[in-house]
């Protein structure tokens, strides 16, 4: 086992390499420029596209502006906001944060360029169905020459969709908040016992939910984050409020740390970057390509409008909700040389804030992100499946998926964080190059948009 978890550690560094941050930043700010902020003008007209006011049932795709946001929020605000940002204080220290901002604004250009692609290229599978992502971008938009780059990033998303991280958090939020401190799981033995019977158990339950396909799954979504958002964001916010005075000099550290490297893995600048960059990368997802399979099922014929919606995703999961997590944690001193990681790190936080109730709370946040994450990646790896094999075998995505499960929960933090770290970074490369490639044709579509809107107001 320890020989997997070396393995994965040193191939996600090897992904993570230089490369990869200017491919994601540069690429982020090539976006940001190239639009000459025409995107960010309108930004506010992505709330009235996500009221519905412009909602046509005729139009093309599976699910609403609205629950399309849901179900990639699904797969974004979740254990990466919690779990994930615990992880990058835990690695890069309180610097770390500053870099997660940075390439999530760069990010909401980001997502406005791939998402509006997703929809502009989107293209019936092999039984006909419309569908939209990365790889019929690729296709449908550089044509049959590029398919490699397509099917590179299908095969990536096979498994950087495998939901390890998430089941790892949900079952370990379990034990190490609620049954180990009552005394429950005394010995290995009977924890290991609670680690699968627990895999058991969400594999049971995500199969009945996947087998509906991406409108259960986006139904269930929709249903499950606007109400852990709140719970989890008037829990930060009362903690937030009652260390007020302790705020500003938080950000300053934040910023302080960001360029001096003093991270708490005692790493210098550069690490401290890369840290922020894929921790960002793990929270919004922005580049990485999972969020463009939500948003290319939206069901509208204006791909712009779907670009608009897509750009309030860094925005919440990353500015506001990452940015809460960040500030909880770094109120206490239990990030400083500490052994704790993951979400028992935010977890004891919490304790110190809310003793009681609070570590309670969490949980119940942690166990329905985590789970509303997991529906919404099982998506996005049928959808990959569907490309490489044909839509009529997408299903056996599951026979992979759910097996997934039982393994996610038994397997240590760190092969589960590295796994993913290392799929994300591969399945960069095609999404972003192909996007660049393509921004003109984003531009073009944009200003023909925005026109028509000031024409007809």
């Amino acid at each position: 086992m320890q020989a997997i978890d070396d393995f994965l550690a040193a191939f996600a560094t090897f992904a993570w390499g230089p490369w990869l941050l200017v491919l994601l930043l540069g690429g982020g700010s090539f976006f940001f420029l190239y639009s000459r902020f025409l995107p960010f003008r309108y930004f506010f007209h992505a709330f009235d596209i996500l009221r519905g006011k412009y909602d046509n049932p005729t139009d093309q795709g599976d699910i609403s502006h609205f629950r399309a946001l849901s179900s990639a929020l699904a797969g974004t605000i979740g254990l990466g906001n919690i779990g994930g940002v615990a992880v990058a204080i835990h690695v890069g220290g309180p610097g770390a944060i500053f870099w997660m901002w940075l390439a999530a604004f760069l990010g909401i250009a980001t997502k406005f360029f791939t998402c509006t692609l997703a929809v502009l290229y989107r293209g019936p599978d092999s039984q006909g169905h419309i569908q939209g992502g990365p790889m019929y971008t690729i296709v449908n938009g550089l044509g049959r020459k590029w398919r490699p780059l397509a099917v590179m990033f299908s095969i990536c998303t096979l498994f950087g969709a495998l939901p390890v991280f998430q089941i790892n958090q949900i079952v370990q939020s379990l034990r190490e908040v609620i049954l180990i401190p009552n005394g429950w799981l005394a010995d290995p033995a009977s924890q290991f016992r609670f680690n699968l019977t627990c895999g058991i158990i969400l594999a049971a339950v995500v199969w009945m939910v996947v087998v509906g396909g991406i409108q259960r799954i986006a139904i269930v979504a929709s249903r499950l984050v606007p109400s852990m958002v709140v719970i989890y964001g008037g829990m930060a916010l009362w903690i937030l409020l009652t260390n007020f005075t302790e705020i500003p000099g938080l950000f300053a550290l934040i910023v302080r740390d960001a360029f001096t490297g003093d991270s708490v893995m005692g790493g210098a600048v550069g690490s401290v970057i890369m840290t922020g960059i894929r921790r960002s990368a793990f929270s919004n997802e922005a580049g990485i390509g999972t969020e463009a399979l939500a948003h290319g099922a939206a069901r509208t014929n204006e791909p712009v409008r779907e670009g608009l919606v897509a750009m309030l995703g860094p925005v919440i999961d990353t500015l506001i909700v990452c940015t809460a997590t960040a500030l909880i944690i770094l109120s206490t001193d239990l990030w400083r040389g500490s052994e704790i990681n993951g979400t028992a790190l935010t977890a004891q936080a919490i304790q110190q804030h809310l003793p009681g109730v609070g570590p309670y709370l969490l949980v119940v946040c942690v166990f329905f992100f985590g789970t509303s994450t997991v529906l919404t990646y099982n998506y996005y790896g049928t959808k990959a499946l569907g490309f490489l094999v044909g839509a009529e075998y997408q299903r056996f995505y599951n026979f992979l998926y759910v097996p997934s499960i039982l393994a996610a929960a038994v397997v240590s933090i760190d092969a589960a964080v590295n796994l993913i770290d290392s799929m994300y970074a591969l399945m960069a490369i095609p999404t972003t190059t192909s996007a660049l490639i393509l921004a003109p044709k984003v531009m073009a579509a944009a200003r023909n948009y925005f026109r028509r809107i000031e024409t007809s107001t």
